[in-house]
Parts: C-alpha cells; sequence; structure tokens
C-alpha cells in the first residue's frame, strides 16, 4: 500500500498546530467529561517506545506524548509511574458502563482477542477505544467504537490514533458518512480500514455481542 502525506505524524502536527492557538478548548465540544485539549502547562513524555505486549507504539502516539501526555494519562493510559497500563476491551467495558452492559464485552475470547487496549475521549454512549494487534501499513493500530445504544457492538471507526485525532480535533478534512466505519470508503484511509477489517474482523468492520 502507498501511503499519503496525509496519515501519521503529518496529521498529528495538524492537530498540534490546532491545539497550540486554543490549547483550553475542550476536546468533546458535546461533552465535557474529557476535559480541555491540554489541562495547563504542556507535558511532553517521551522513550514510550512499546506496549507491554512488546508491540512498538506507533509514530504517531510518540508524536503526541512528545507534545503532551495529559489527555492520555487522564484516559488512563499510564500509571503514576509513567508505565502503559493497558487493559482488555472487557476491562474497559465494565469500568465504563458498569456491571450491565459492561458484562456483554466481558467474554474471556474476547478479552483474548482485544488484549491490550487503551480508552480514548469520544462519544456519548459510545467509547472509543485503541487495540492494539497486527498494525496496518503504516505501522498503526485501529481505533474502535463501542457502542450500547441498542444492540452492543464493537465496530471499527478509525484505521489508527493518527486519523482518530485528527478527526476528533475537526483538522482531518474528510466529511464523515453515516455508521462509525463510514472511513471504510473513503479513498485516502480506506484502504487501512479495510486491512484492519481483514485482520481483525474477518474482512467485515465489525460484529454485534451476540456472537460472544
Amino acid at each position: 500500500m502507498v501511503l499519503s502525506s496525509n496519515h501519521g505524524v503529518t496529521l498529528v502536527d495538524l492537530v498540534i498546530e490546532s491545539v497550540r492557538a486554543d490549547p483550553g478548548r475542550l476536546v468533546l465540544d458535546y461533552n465535557k467529561w474529557a476535559g480541555p485539549w491540554v489541562d495547563g502547562a504542556p507535558a511532553p513524555l517521551t522513550g514510550v517506545e512499546t506496549f507491554p505486549s512488546g508491540r512498538p507504539v506507533p509514530a504517531s502516539v510518540r508524536h503526541w506524548l512528545a507534545y503532551d501526555s495529559g489527555l492520555l494519562r487522564r484516559h488512563k493510559w499510564f500509571d503514576d509511574a509513567g508505565r502503559l497500563t493497558p487493559r482488555t476491551i472487557g476491562e474497559i467495558a465494565l469500568e465504563e458502563y458498569g456491571e450491565g452492559w459492561g458484562a456483554c464485552y466481558a467474554s474471556p475470547a474476547l478479552a483474548e482477542r482485544f488484549a491490550e487496549c487503551f480508552l480514548l475521549p469520544g462519544g456519548s454512549d459510545s467509547r472509543r477505544v485503541l487495540a492494539t494487534g497486527t498494525p496496518d501499513a503504516s505501522g498503526e493500530y485501529p481505533v474502535l467504537a463501542l457502542d450500547v445504544d441498542d444492540l452492543p457492538c464493537v465496530e471499527l471507526m478509525y484505521p489508527g490514533f493518527d486519523v482518530y485525532l485528527a478527526d476528533t480535533a475537526g483538522v482531518l478534512g474528510v466529511e464523515r458518512g453515516p455508521g462509525y466505519s463510514s472511513l471504510g470508503s473513503d479513498r485516502t484511509y480506506g484502504p487501512r480500514m479495510r486491512e484492519h477489517a481483514r485482520n481483525f474482523f474477518g474482512g467485515e468492520y465489525g460484529e454485534d455481542m451476540t456472537s460472544w
């Protein structure tokens, strides 16, 4: 796959430029719980090269952390000693949704499949989760949407932290269609989305929890 410049650290640089112009603006304009992009002075963090699994941390994540680590710290990526603290997808769902809806994601098989996950800001009833595993050609891991509205499901939403961050900051420059996986038909990001679909969902863009 040949990647254009609209990926990776190029996108993160656009986000950093946007955030520097107004660091105190809310990450989610529809929900204050995520807080501002930068809370106080930026807190850079370098040297985060691998996840506990041994998988490499994508350049986009490292580039963002080199600017500020506060946002990811607030979403429990790190412990007090600065060590990465992944959770299974079920552990995140249980903490975010409680015993009721969270139990829908408690399957041991699902936990094994999505064993190293990190929460990201986004959604109201839904949640955004970065899940490590097989990276795409750009070295990125997918960002998933968990949704318990109507039928609990997990869906591929972004092909990586780079695209997630740019879209959340409003600098992606792509008009999303309906549905979490609408970037699958995008000319620029569709190839990466389809690569993750093959690697994580057998070619589909997600699954509902009735199969678990």
